[in-house]
């Protein structure tokens, strides 16, 4: 157990409720100080994880609320934990602890509450991680990624790989030190098909990580097009709201237009641009090169054509420009036009194509399905995803030392196949927090607010 911390464990300032929160060792001692119940029991009586209603003493006046105590090794921390809710405000959270600081309790640091839940084995260090994303997530989908982290789904995958070539470096050990049994060649004989099955595994977990990196960084969809081909009207129609102004005048948006929506959880964040064409106007040109510069961050690109137009000669010589990413050719306003089929490109050049009305709403539920195809790429929203960049890495290093050995396996002496096989057991260790190093680890608990 270490020394008493304590903290605000809910928002500061106004609301309904605040929680103060004390853990280590003392706590339950300085909260039986702070907390008269009800029923006259003292805290260092209480039963673990039932709330008791009481008074708060708050030195110079007592506030009326609650408290429970967590007994070690059942509570986050793994150490007895004690909090109390008290009436939300700033005054009365600071009494309380100003009141246990006096009483010996320390004001807790960054991420140290999460901290002493790792220290003490109650977390992995994947496992904190999600519970960062959890918190600082924006889309359901970002919730989910981190919620699988926290429920240790990595984890378990890392440590049945760690225990699979635990038990194949034990045959390699046992061989080296009792070679009269003479079983190098069975143990090598099943040990490579193994190590392919492993590299295998770890190979469909890496490619993961692009998909999570949409979920976390969001999926940028950027509206490309000549003047007047919809752009506006459409970014209007995904939000369901008027953010951007639409006219029947060429050049109306003369700058870059963000906003964000979700679909199936996954966060979009919408780009409208300037209508690409030559323009004598300077500010019409500098939103014009914004587009063309915001071109190289999307992940997706419609290409909107007023279909009342048509494809012209100024759409063949723009989509040279269109990057190597995911487009989807826009035939807008099909609702005032009677051949559908006159004057258009070759959709061949696009990944997918779809006739849509942004005025009256036409196809845009199957534009909505469309992007999160193309966002998702085959997975499903509660698939594991690797979001992380330490976790890639790792993976990464991992997935390198596996082929190494997997390449020299029965070419040369059992014992070297065994570095190889260690430094991918290493690099693992460092997902789940046994073999980092302590700048890793305290750079991860600085992401935290206090208090958690």
């Amino acid at each position: 157990m270490q020394d008493c911390i304590v903290a605000l464990a809910t928002a500061s300032g106004k609301g309904s409720v605040a929680i103060v929160r004390f853990s280590g060792e003392g706590s339950v001692d300085i909260a039986n100080q702070l907390f008269q119940a009800t029923q006259g029991i003292p805290v260092t009586e209480f039963v673990p994880y039932k709330m008791y209603t009481g008074h708060i003493d708050c030195q110079k006046f007592y506030d009326f609320g609650y408290a429970v105590y967590f007994k070690a090794p059942k509570s986050f921390t793994g150490e007895d934990t004690v909090e109390l809710h008290c009436h939300g405000g700033t005054a009365i959270a600071q009494a309380i602890l100003k009141q246990a600081t006096q009483l010996g309790a320390r004001l807790a640091e960054r991420g140290e509450y999460t901290k002493r839940a790792f220290l003490n084995g109650k977390l992995s260090l994947s496992s904190v991680e999600g519970l960062i994303y959890m918190i600082n997530s924006e889309s359901e989908a970002e919730v989910r990624a981190g919620a699988s982290l926290y429920a240790e789904q990595l984890t378990k995958f890392v440590r049945k790989i760690q225990d699979k070539l635990t038990e194949i470096l034990a045959s390699i050990e046992a061989d080296i030190d009792f070679p009269e049994e003479d079983i190098e060649a069975t143990a090598l004989c099943d040990a490579k098909a193994d190590l392919e099955d492993i590299y295998k595994n770890l190979q469909e977990k890496i490619a993961s990580y692009y998909i999570g990196q949409k979920i976390k960084n969001g999926v940028r969809v950027l509206l490309v097009g000549r003047p007047n081909a919809g752009k506006s009207s459409l970014l209007n129609r995904l939000l369901q709201q008027e953010r951007a102004i639409v006219s029947s005048m060429q050049g109306t948006t003369r700058d870059i237009i963000e906003a964000d929506i979700e679909i199936e959880g996954i966060k979009f964040i919408l780009t409208d641009t300037a209508g690409l064409r030559e323009s004598t106007d300077e500010i019409e040109r500098i939103g014009i090169n914004r587009a063309k510069q915001a071109l190289k961050a999307a992940n997706i690109v419609l290409y909107l054509i007023d279909a009342s137009v048509g494809y012209q000669q100024e759409d063949r010589e723009l989509l040279v420009e269109m990057p190597n990413t995911k487009k989807i050719l826009i035939y807008n306003k099909v609702d005032i036009i009677n051949d559908k089929k006159a004057n258009k490109c070759d959709v061949n050049n696009f990944d997918d194509y779809l006739e849509i009305s942004a005025q009256t709403g036409q196809n845009i539920d199957k534009l909505r399905k469309m992007l999160y195809k193309y966002a998702s790429d085959g997975y499903q929203i509660a698939d594991t995803f690797i979001i992380e960049e330490r976790h890639y890495s790792a993976l990464t290093k991992a997935s390198r030392a596996l082929l190494e050995g997997i390449n020299i396996c029965g070419l040369v002496p059992p014992d070297l196949l065994s570095i190889h096989l260690k430094e991918c057991w290493q690099a693992l260790g460092e997902i789940t927090g046994e073999t980092a190093n302590e700048s890793i680890i305290s750079e991860i608990f600085e992401k935290f607010c206090v208090g958690k």
